[in-house]
């Protein structure tokens, strides 16, 4: 029996940098991570690394090609200076991108064969440019605001974790869904293990979120967080991960995006401060008709909650319906 000796890879070592509560993983999403992944690299770098990776690699394609020519010797191309790494090299190119000025031309069995060989090549190449181009540029991507900062305040008698978003693009995602998870260390039989709870929220669903929603999860007797104050979640290096996903209306494609709140982004006894004001109709004076507006400028405003006083619940139900306004 044919024994395997071959030793699996190692994986690098990834180093989380705590501080304040807040996780940093070093080189987390980070497209330099991606070296190993050519596929990844070449999605994730930014726009300038990835034309510059792209005329790079055609340089350095067209500057092989031309060395191969000139192995070739004289007469391997018709009208070319005999031994310039010029004309070679934009032989190269010319024949790469199928130009054809005619001017030059290959001159013997050796250059037909490295002619073809360059034209698959770049038959190839240009095939997996495209797809690489079009990859990035199809890419869906979620704009969409969350509040800076989470607040704990009462909400119809019970303590209540909010924190709000809204759609940047102000086009409709339909069928928005929002998820809620808290993670935190614990200790089990002297072992730490980092642990996820999902948090149940209000409502977890939008059939149309375009402008405003505000989060709500009640902390009950059935809520992770019930008891836990602000040290425990320092002690605890506690993390709040929202994530909202959906079809946007525009491109027709699922999107979805994520946002992080650690213990020092919660604030307890505060609350969010209304974004919605209504005002009277200026059409007409005489009648009842009223106008409603979100004032965009206090989005990440957060207020203390002075001790008896009750949350605007009206103004929460408001965001929480996705106003519309006209």
């Amino acid at each position: 029996m044919k024994v395997n000796h071959k030793r699996p890879r190692r994986l690098p070592q990834v180093r989380i940098h705590i501080e304040d509560g807040r996780f940093h993983i070093l080189g987390l999403g980070g497209w330099y991570s991606y070296w190993r992944d050519p596929y990844y690299l070449l999605l994730t770098v930014p726009w300038p690394g990835f034309l510059a990776l792209i005329m790079g690699g055609y340089v350095i394609a067209n500057a092989l090609a031309a060395f191969l020519f000139l192995l070739g010797g004289e007469g391997t191309i018709i009208n070319a200076e005999p031994g310039s790494f010029s004309d070679a090299f934009f032989f190269s190119v010319q024949t790469s991108a199928s130009i054809g000025y005619g001017v030059m031309s290959p001159g013997n069995a050796y250059a037909h064969v490295l002619v073809t060989l360059e034209a698959v090549i770049a038959l190839m190449g240009i095939a997996v440019l495209t797809g690489l181009a079009y990859a990035r540029f199809s890419r869906p991507t979620a704009q969409v605001l969350f509040s800076k900062k989470a607040v704990v305040a009462d909400f119809k008698g019970t303590p209540t974790l909010m924190f709000r978003a809204a759609n940047e693009r102000r086009n409709q995602i339909v069928e928005a869904q929002m998820r809620l998870y808290l993670t935190l260390d614990e200790f089990s039989d002297g072992k730490m293990m980092r642990r996820f709870y999902e948090l149940e929220l209000l409502r977890d669903r939008n059939p149309s979120f375009f402008l405003t929603w505000t989060a709500l999860h009640p902390i009950n007797s059935h809520s992770p967080l019930y008891g836990l104050a602000t040290k425990d979640l320092f002690r605890a290096s506690a993390a709040l991960l929202v994530s909202v996903s959906g079809i946007d209306q525009t491109v027709a494609q699922a999107i979805h995006t994520r946002h992080t709140y650690y213990a020092a982004d919660i604030l307890w006894n505060h609350q969010l401060k209304d974004i919605i004001h209504e005002v009277e109709s200026s059409q007409d004076p005489d009648s009842d008709a009223s106008v409603r507006y979100i004032d965009f400028s206090d989005f990440h405003t957060v207020e203390e909650v002075v001790e008896g006083e009750v949350v605007a619940e009206k103004a929460i139900e408001d965001e929480i319906e996705d106003v519309i306004v006209e």
